[in-house]
């Protein structure tokens, strides 16, 4: 598509000038991450994905607003509220498709980051335009109201805030901050950011503890998240605060108190992982985010409860979570059946930014274990290679009826996909003082500072192929730093720091690190080796990690994995699929109890993979994320040992 919208003349005046503002430095986490502007990705795994989402997923995105009315929207809001009588405009859709336009902003704008593109650039400012038109002078945004005040959206309630859990409207507030953040990161200007920042101070105001303000608590979870975002970038404490206090009122005699909604009990009594994924995950996510900035005991233990539940009874292998249908749920403990698993992709995403805030808080790699998983297999699998089309559930089987769509009409998963997908760089590397943390492995060139000065990498590997590493230093300060490489749980034979999985074969990989071709020898901290030294502009460590071919076995008290086994390596889940195993019921087939395992590298086949073949070729498995490619048919991650 090319990237224009027509707009009507009226909202087009409205344009105000874009101004830059490098902004106050706000306050941050325990461990602050490298932010996404300091990183640059020149992987090949990673450039293809960022190339997909480029020039397939977000013009894809853009091009779905436009058709399925989502501008429309806001511009019908903005007439309605310039208007002296009813327009009579008809509310139709979801209350939170607002949220379509904000997520696919902000995944646009980390692209920019990285890909400046002035049409794309331009494109974005335009969309804004309508959607500044649409807010209330003070600050509420919520099209589903506004294009008809007199009947909103049946979700909606007679007035602002009553009918809040259903709603969706801060829901709405938090992909707008999101969206928000991000732009402004990118790019500096404060249009869209402002267009949050009036938001928020208008929930502020209305909502909270004070006298003459309501108290409410959202229906769906994101607000928390984001308006604690909004904190570390401002540094106003009002948006931390007003986060903490959806977080604390939750579960405290709310319409809609049940599981579902992670309300049946206050949010610092839970003990586990319980109702709908993706708003649980966006609320544990809220949960990290106050731990982290406050500091505050109670909300690190419940925190840390859930999390124990979550990793240790309610993970999928590939870091799905879900598994309910009914409710996009979490189901109890052990209950984690193939065929019928929910394991939305936003939730996989939400679990994404759970552990990355656990890491936040508390500087260990499993947190990041976690989420290579989770990324690598539950993210990945919810967009096609091509970037244009999608999955809304991830199975662990299929019995040919599962396939990828081009969009849906609740269009969270795709979107969601949007803006994430492109905020990859984000996640690599991190900062303590004058530690600096190498989370994931993929080919970057980073720039940030230490807390005696700048630093600079250049990371060169073919992960998650090889686990073979390369970072040169390219700038250092004078008085040094430590490098703490991230060792993954699968070298350390750990499939997840819990033991709901663990191998089956008996294999001990290992690892080495080697310093201007010395090898080095340093015990691990929290899952990192750690070396501390004086660098110089040149000086090179090589991380060399083996990366064989496992089988994994789950937990004996997960009945739909019992008598079966699945196939991974490194960070990569396998699963048995159709076209590679013509005359074989992949559903039905057999591993043996220790099946023996090679591993072959197709350059050509699904934009290049490491497939395994199991014994003489009796059967042949492809990365998870890569299937459903090629048609309908049988696919399956746990396979029959006998």
């Amino acid at each position: 598509m090319n990237f224009r919208t027509t707009l009507p003349l009226c909202l087009i005046l409205l344009q105000a000038a874009l101004v830059s503002c490098s902004g106050p430095s706000g306050h941050d986490y325990p461990y602050r991450p490298v932010p996404f502007t300091s990183v640059q990705v020149t992987d090949p795994f990673w450039g293809q994905r960022l190339k997909a989402s480029r020039e397939v997923t977000i013009p894809l995105a853009f091009s779905k607003c436009e058709e399925t009315g989502r501008y429309r929207n806001f511009e019908e809001a903005a007439l309605q509220m310039h208007s002296d009588k009813n327009l009579g405009f008809v509310v139709r859709g979801l209350p939170f498709d607002d949220t379509d336009v904000y997520k696919t902003i902000e995944g646009a704008s980390y692209l920019l980051q990285t890909y400046p593109d002035p049409k794309l650039e331009a494109y974005i400012d335009s969309v804004l335009v309508i959607v500044a038109a649409a807010q209330e002078p003070d600050g509420y945004i919520y099209t589903a109201r506004t294009r008809n005040p007199e009947h909103p959206h049946r979700w909606s309630g007679a007035e602002r805030w009553v009918q809040i859990e259903d709603s969706h409207e801060l829901y709405d507030l938090g992909h707008l901050i999101e969206g928000a953040v991000a732009h402004y990161r990118a790019t500096g200007k404060r249009n869209f950011l402002d267009i949050a920042i009036k938001y928020a101070d208008c929930v502020c105001r209305e909502i909270g503890p004070g006298e003459g303000q309501q108290v409410r608590v959202p229906g769906h979870q994101i607000a928390e998240m984001a308006l604690a975002k909004l904190y570390t970038v401002t540094g106003d404490r009002k948006y931390l605060d007003e986060a903490k206090f959806f977080i604390d009122m939750r579960g405290h005699g709310e319409k809609g108190m049940d599981a579902y909604r992670q309300s049946d009990v206050p949010v610092l009594e839970q003990t586990e992982a319980v109702g709908h994924a993706v708003r649980a995950e966006y609320m544990y996510s809220g949960i990290a985010d106050i731990a982290a900035l406050t500091g505050e005991k109670e909300y690190i233990d419940v925190i840390d409860r859930i999390w124990e539940n979550m990793v240790g009874k309610k993970i999928y292998l590939t870091g799905g979570v879900g598994a309910r249908r009914e409710g996009e749920a979490f189901g109890d403990a052990y209950e984690l059946p193939n065929l019928t698993s929910y394991c939305e992709t936003c939730a996989a995403i939400g679990n994404v930014y759970t552990n990355w805030r656990m890491f936040l808080l508390h500087g260990s790699s499993k947190y990041y274990d976690v989420l290579e998983r989770t990324l690598y297999n539950g993210v990945l699998s919810g967009v096609s290679l091509d970037g244009g089309t999608f999955f809304y559930p991830n199975p662990l089987e299929s019995d040919g009826r599962h396939q990828r769509q081009d969009w849906f009409g609740c269009a969270c998963c795709p979107s969601n996909i949007a803006r994430f997908i492109p905020s990859v760089a984000g996640y690599v590397y991190a900062v303590r003082g004058d530690d600096l943390y190498v989370n994931l492995y993929m080919a970057n060139r980073m720039s940030d500072k230490l807390k005696s000065g700048g630093v600079a990498l250049t990371m060169d590997t073919d992960y998650p192929w090889k686990g073979d590493v390369a970072i040169t230093v390219d700038q250092a300060p004078a008085k040094g730093f430590t490098l703490r490489l991230r060792i993954p749980g699968w070298v350390r034979n750990e499939v997840l720091p819990s033991d709901l999985y663990s191998y089956a074969d008996g294999l001990q990989p290992g690892y080495k690190v080697l310093v201007n071709g010395t090898e080095v020898q340093a015990g691990l901290e929290e899952g990192y080796f750690c070396i501390s030294r004086k660098w110089k502009a040149g000086d090179r460590v090589e991380l060399v990690m083996d990366m064989p071919a496992r089988t994994v076995k789950a937990h004996p008290a997960v009945k739909d994995d019992e008598g079966r086994l699945a196939i991974e390596k490194g960070p990569i889940v396998y699963c048995a699929e159709w076209p590679d195993n013509p005359g074989v019921q992949v559903r039905e087939a057999v591993l043996g109890p220790a099946p023996q395992l090679s591993v072959r590298h197709d350059a050509e086949k699904l934009y290049g993979i490491d497939e395994i073949s199991v014994g003489d070729g009796a059967l042949t498995l492809i990365p998870y994320y890569a299937w459903n490619h090629r048609g309908a048919g049988d696919m399956a991650v746990w396979l029959k040992t006998e």
